[in-house]
Order: C-alpha cells, then sequence, then structure tokens
C-alpha cells in the first residue's frame, strides 16, 4: 500500500513540475507576453488555492469516492492543457489555465487525505510517501532540461500525458468513501473563518502577516527565475532548477537539529534571509565564472522554503488551540499560497516590465538586477519587520519534533 502511495505523489507533484516552472520561459521568449501577463498566469494557482477549498473538499467529504473525484479532476486537467498549448492569445490562456488551476489545486489536498486514509501512522509514515512528489518534480524538471523544450509548449503536453497516466492510476487505488454524508453542512466547514480568533494574539498575528507579505517575493522565483536563466543564458536551466527541490528534501532532514539550538523565531527568520541571499546572488551572479552564485542562489530553496513554510506550520500545531489547528492551518495556506502568491503574481510583473526593453529586431530583454534587488528588498523589510514584532515564548523543541509532521504540508514548485 506504501508504495502504491509513494507513486501516486510522484505523479501528482510530477504534472505539477512539468509545465509551472517553464511556462514563464514559454510565454515571454516565444508569444513575447509583458511580464504583467505572465505573472498574472503564474498567478492562477494562486487563486486555485484560494477557491478550491470551497468546493473540492465537500465533493470528497459528502458525495463521491476521493478516487473518482481525482479522476474526474485530472481528466478534465489533461483536455484544459492541451487546449492552452495549442493558443497564442493571452486572454484564452490566461482563462484555461485559471480553470486549470481550479481543478488541479484541489487535487494536491484530496491526494493527502487519500493517503492519511490508508495508512496506520501518519506521523511515522506520511513523511516517506510525500517525498516522492518531490522526487517526481525533480525527474520530470531533469527530463524537461534535458530535452531542451524550455520555450515550447511541449511542457504542457507533457503534464496532460501525466494527468490522464495520473487518472488511470487513481482507478487503482483503494475505495476511499466519503466521510460525513450524513453531517448537516455548514459554512465553516469550508471556510477557516474561526481560526481569525486564533490572530489576537500578537504574536499569531505577526506571523501570519509576515506570511502574506514573504510570498510576495516568492512569486518573483516562481513566475521568472526560468526565463532569466535562459536570458542569461544558462544551460538546461529546467534541470538545474530541480536542484531546489533536492536541497528541499535534505533540509527536511535537518529541521529537527536546527529547531533544537534555534527556536521557531530564528529559524523563520533564517529562512527569511535565505530568500534575501537568493535574490543578491541572482543579482550579481552570471553564467561563467560567477555561475556559482546561480547555483548557490537555487540551492538556497531548501532553506527558504523548508526553514519558513514547514516551521510554522510546526509553530502553528503548537499554539493553535487543538480544535482550531485545521482551520489555522487552512487560514495560513489562504493567506500564503492564495493572497500573498496572488498579490506577488501582479507586483512582480510589474517589476519585470519596469526594467524590459526591446531592441530593433523586437526581442525583449530586461535589466534582471534591479529585479531581483527589488525582491531582495522587499523580503529583507519583511525579515525586519518579523524581528522586530514577533516574540516566540517557547524555544524548547517539540519532544515530538524527531517524527516531524509533514501531513499537512502542501507543495510549491
Amino acid at each position: 500500500m506504501k508504495w502504491r502511495l509513494r507513486l501516486m505523489m510522484l505523479f501528482q507533484y510530477a504534472i505539477w513540475g512539468a509545465w509551472y516552472v517553464t511556462v514563464g520561459t514559454w510565454l515571454g521568449r516565444t508569444l513575447h507576453f509583458s511580464g504583467q501577463e505572465i505573472g498574472a498566469i503564474a498567478g492562477t494557482t494562486a487563486i486555485g488555492a484560494m477557491i478550491s477549498p470551497l468546493f473540492a473538499g465537500l465533493l470528497a467529504d459528502r458525495w463521491f469516492d476521493t478516487r473518482r473525484v481525482l479522476v474526474a479532476l485530472h481528466v478534465l486537467g489533461a483536455a484544459l492543457l492541451v487546449f492552452t498549448a495549442q493558443q497564442q492569445a493571452f486572454g484564452l490562456i490566461y482563462a484555461t489555465l485559471l480553470v486549470y488551476s481550479l481543478c488541479y489545486m484541489p487535487t494536491l489536498a484530496l491526494t493527502t487525505s487519500l493517503a492519511m486514509r490508508h495508512i496506520d501512522d501518519p506521523r511515522e509514515e506520511f513523511g516517506a510517501i510525500r517525498v516522492f512528489g518531490s522526487i517526481g518534480w525533480i525527474v520530470v524538471g531533469l527530463i524537461v532540461g534535458a530535452a531542451g523544450v524550455e520555450a515550447t509548449a511541449s511542457p504542457l503536453y507533457l503534464a496532460a500525458g501525466l494527468s490522464l497516466a495520473m487518472a488511470g492510476y487513481c482507478l487503482t487505488l483503494p475505495a476511499t468513501p466519503p466521510l460525513a454524508g450524513n453531517k448537516r453542512f455548514e459554512l465553516r466547514q469550508a471556510l477557516p473563518l474561526e481560526a481569525l480568533h486564533v490572530l489576537r494574539g500578537r504574536s499569531m498575528a505577526v506571523f501570519a502577516l509576515a506570511s502574506f507579505l514573504i510570498c510576495i517575493p516568492l512569486q518573483f522565483y516562481y513566475a521568472f527565475t526560468n526565463l532569466f536563466l535562459n536570458e542569461v543564458g544558462v544551460v538546461n536551466a529546467a534541470g538545474k532548477m530541480t536542484g531546489g527541490q533536492m536541497s528541499e528534501i535534505l533540509c527536511m532532514l535537518l529541521i529537527p537539529w536546527f529547531f533544537r539550538r534555534l527556536g521557531v523565531k530564528y529559524m523563520l527568520a533564517v529562512g527569511m534571509l535565505a530568500w534575501v541571499v537568493r535574490y543578491v546572488l541572482f543579482a550579481f551572479g552570471a553564467p561563467g565564472e560567477l555561475m556559482w552564485m546561480l547555483w548557490f542562489g537555487i540551492i538556497l530553496h531548501g532553506i527558504c522554503f523548508d526553514f519558513f513554510f514547514v516551521v510554522g506550520q510546526i509553530y502553528i500545531d503548537r499554539e493553535a488551540p487543538p480544535a482550531l489547528r485545521a482551520a489555522t492551518q487552512g487560514l495560513i495556506t489562504f493567506l500564503t499560497y492564495g493572497l500573498g502568491m496572488f498579490v506577488g503574481s501582479w507586483l512582480s510583473g510589474l517589476a519585470v516590465d519596469a526594467y524590459a526593453a526591446t531592441d530593433a529586431q523586437g526581442i525583449v530583454a530586461h535589466q534582471w538586477r534591479p529585479i531581483w534587488l527589488t525582491a531582495a528588498g522587499f523580503a529583507a523589510a519583511v525579515l525586519v519587520l518579523f524581528l522586530l514584532l514577533f516574540k516566540d515564548r517557547e524555544r524548547a523543541a517539540d519532544p515530538e519534533l524527531s517524527h516531524l509532521n509533514l501531513a499537512t504540508r502542501e507543495k510549491t514548485p
């Protein structure tokens, strides 16, 4: 059973990794979209993250077997990806990928819930299952980079094929019928409104605000790094970017060690500082003698992601009342992967357009140094705000931290 669930996770995240990392390069270099248009399209997943909990969970919790919901969403997603790959107009691509995101983003939580239903001890077993999602992302990134198709629509077709494979595979998984079919629906079950009470505490409110704000410069990385690397002449950029996921796996193993020595506040601060350092390295790095700076900036992804998001989830689990933990996790997810990255997609597009120029041949080039320094400055401001306002009342390590609970973790590229 565990290996079947691992393969499910591998397919699930390979789909996302196949197209999301390189879509900006296709849109910018081949279709000549503006930075705002690329940012808006990258932000469709954020809209999906904000809206999808309203309906996907209800389908699986109340009316349909989770497998059938996954099959339907992935088949529809495959068709939408194929249609998107054949378009060239911004309006059609944006609208189609927005609908696609509404189909795909719910499957992240659904695959997690399905896996949790069919293992005995999620705290002990889920991490070893979920890590195969990162492996799937790495493998597909290496394939796309080696094939040299980053500036084409081929990654969308690859993602569509993987979606169909995932749909077929889901039919082989064990039955996972709804558990709440006889319960009366209440709006608070779909919206994490009750978690707002937790934010009355100063530290939790500061953490929520910092989580929202730090995701704004995060979207600079997701939406434009592949375009940047290709534009400055880095070979096999998609393959090199998988170094971020590789470091993520390593950093996941190191979290308990660092947690005992730094505590919540300084681990979160190190995570935000890593984002500042990453963008400074991107600003001054280049192929050739300075390629090490670009490599280091990519590899810092493990610290950037794990030290903030995963440690943040541990902090929520510690601070929120037991009855409100799930709702609080949902609220923070809404603020980060949803609202924060949506705002970031808009602001990153504005910044990229502000430093764009078109030559006599109609080729668009960018001044990447001020773009990355803008992101670094924003992240630095959030870091300073956090250090000044946040107070961690307990630096002691969680006694159960050695069995790091990744059950609530939602991955982003």
